[in-house]
């Protein structure tokens, strides 16, 4: 064992060191070892209970294990779990034709991790630009933004700024633009100075950046760009997707979801790519739509997954998306999100150790009055912790806040008081 915690009790630690031992460290978690969630809490192996605020990242946006969401998977899983796609099953067609009215979309691709949607969205992109839009062969060029965070494949790191997890992989996959994030003029120079541009992906709000949230307007202007130039505007909405940010996408604007969009449309993109909060975070569910225009391109053996639309799969995202929209899990983030920024603003007025609040609806993020080098963000976390809520820090000094969108007010206000009570802890 590496390191001995003396706040973690000794099967704790005992536990942790199996995973530094056994386990590639690619990961830093938090020291607390979980054994059970129901809703917004998690229970660690000593019975201790705690706010969840980070969700899985967003996965968990339905609450954990949801009484719903793992009946429909334990159902599907004692019937039948994987053919592949070498034949037919019962599941997949229902949930196609049920993901493709609840989005909007004429077609969609089913992968199982987010990472692989951003994938075959790139793969996508490129084949229509080849196929329909006439760009020379191997010649397509996609836009894409600085500080994004796509996932950490070889073809998605070869764009980023994040040398942590470029550094020691290359050589790098070729074909890819950066610009800066919220910039419309820096996508418009280089959609009109550059040729064979295939489409422009981008993140709504950019979430492992520290919840970066674009100017209003930003991202209606961005699509009208790429419609004038003939590029695929490609948002990748695995962490901002269903229903986190206040409606069921954060680009909204052309879906059949909630109340909350029909004020604020924002725009329809080209191809959506989906994860995460899909399954309720009980499974690994991605998907990619688009309409026939775009997704035709892609045909028999060209791309696919083993386990890319298995009827365990299908089954559990349905229902997932059920409960979001029969439980009115957009309203509830999008009335909460207000809340939470506005009892955080208060704390940030008596502590200066919040420089900055941000985000939309659930999810939201604090700047920490320090610079990104330091551990003051994760010490703040691990007092988080010891007072019952979980949370990681992000890029160094942002502190991310993303609970189950479940929550309740009154359980939001009893979080901003072990979030104040966490940060006077260091004044």
């Amino acid at each position: 064992m590496e390191h001995i915690d003396q706040t973690l009790s000794s099967k704790s630690n005992e536990l942790i060191g199996k995973e530094n031992k056994y386990g590639a460290h690619n990961y830093h978690p938090l020291p607390v070892v979980l054994e059970r969630g129901e809703g917004v809490h998690v229970w660690d192996i000593d019975g201790k209970k705690y706010f969840d605020f980070l969700s899985a990242y967003s996965a968990v946006n339905q609450g954990h294990c949801h009484p719903k969401i793992v009946g429909a998977m334990v159902k599907q899983a004692q019937t039948l779990t994987l053919t592949s796609r070498a034949f037919y099953n019962d599941q997949l067609g229902p949930y196609e034709e049920f993901m493709t009215k609840y989005f909007n979309f004429d077609k969609v691709l089913p992968m199982n991790t987010g990472a692989e949607a951003v994938e075959t969205a790139l793969k996508i992109c490129r084949k229509w630009a080849y196929e329909v839009k006439g760009i020379p062969e191997n010649q397509a060029q996609i836009i894409v933004c600085e500080n994004n965070f796509h996932g950490r494949t070889t073809t998605i790191i070869s764009f980023s700024n994040d040398e942590n997890a470029r550094k020691s992989f290359g050589p790098f996959t070729e074909g890819f633009i950066k610009i800066p994030y919220d910039d419309i003029e820096a996508l418009e120079n280089v959609l009109k100075s550059t040729k064979n541009i295939a489409g422009f992906l981008v993140e709504p709000i950019q979430g492992e950046a520290g919840v970066y949230v674009p100017s209003e307007g930003y991202l209606a202007k961005a699509k009208a760009l790429c419609e004038e130039h003939n590029a695929l505007f490609i948002a990748d909405e695995v962490q901002t997707g269903i229903a986190r940010t206040g409606r069921l996408l954060a680009t909204c604007g052309n879906c059949s979801c909630t109340k909350s969009c029909e004020n604020k449309p924002e725009v329809k993109p080209d191809i959506l790519i989906l994860g995460k909060a899909i399954s309720g975070g009980v499974y690994p569910v991605s998907a990619v739509l688009a309409n026939d225009s775009i997704m035709n391109v892609i045909k028999p053996g060209q791309h696919g997954s083993t386990f890319g639309g298995n009827p365990v799969a299908a089954a559990v995202a349905i229902a997932a998306l059920e409960v979001v929209r029969d439980e009115n899990l957009a309203e509830n983030a999008a009335y909460l999100g207000e809340v939470l920024r506005n009892g955080l603003n208060e704390i940030a007025a008596r502590n200066p150790l919040i420089t900055l609040v941000r985000g939309k609806g659930l999810l939201n993020a604090i700047v920490i009055n320090s610079d990104e080098e330091s551990d003051l963000a994760w010490d703040i976390c691990m007092k988080f912790r010891d007072y019952g809520l979980l949370a990681k820090p992000t890029h160094g000094n942002k502190i991310r806040f993303a609970p189950p969108l479940v929550i309740t007010e009154s359980q939001i206000h009893e979080c901003l008081a072990i979030i104040e009570r966490a940060l006077n802890d260091f004044k």
